[in-house]
């Protein structure tokens, strides 16, 4: 089996946000770790250089391949904000709950198991603490005991 490419570094979160370019998606980048970490309750770690993850769990897929992967996180990319948030991905009620609570969200894009968002300002924060709040109780309630 293939094993992940990504994985827990030891290099501290505050020093990577410190190099976010630009300034503006530095200070996005610190509103939305204190948000993670309000919900979660849990200490972020890097995954990879350039992903900030909250909580671990592991599963094994259909196909045999076991999978070690954030409960949550993000990356605060140049472009765009890309969070991660696999409750949606791995619970179709969370998804369709989702749905909802994006169509309040304002400016964003999602994929498979992110959400994009360009700049915070384009955004309902309070909508976005929702959205972090329901997944994490979802992947709680799905993998317990990781």
């Amino acid at each position: 089996m293939n094993e992940a490419k990504t994985h827990i570094t030891a290099a501290p979160v505050e020093a990577f946000i410190d190099t976010v370019e630009p300034p503006a998606k530095r200070e996005d980048a610190r509103v939305i770790d204190a948000l993670f970490r309000r919900v979660t309750g849990e200490a972020p770690k890097m995954w990879g250089p350039s992903i900030i993850g909250y909580g671990e769990y592991r599963t094994t897929y259909a196909s045999g391949r076991d999978v070690h992967w954030m409960r949550s996180g993000f990356s605060p990319r140049k472009a765009k904000h890309s969070l991660y948030l696999m409750g949606g991905y791995c619970d179709d009620l969370t998804a369709a709950g989702h749905a909802d609570a994006l169509a309040r969200l304002g400016k964003h894009a999602v994929g498979k198991s992110c959400l994009y968002i360009n700049k915070l300002a384009d955004i309902d924060l309070a909508v976005l603490e929702e959205i972090v709040a329901a997944d994490w109780e979802t992947m709680q309630r799905l993998f317990p005991d990781s």
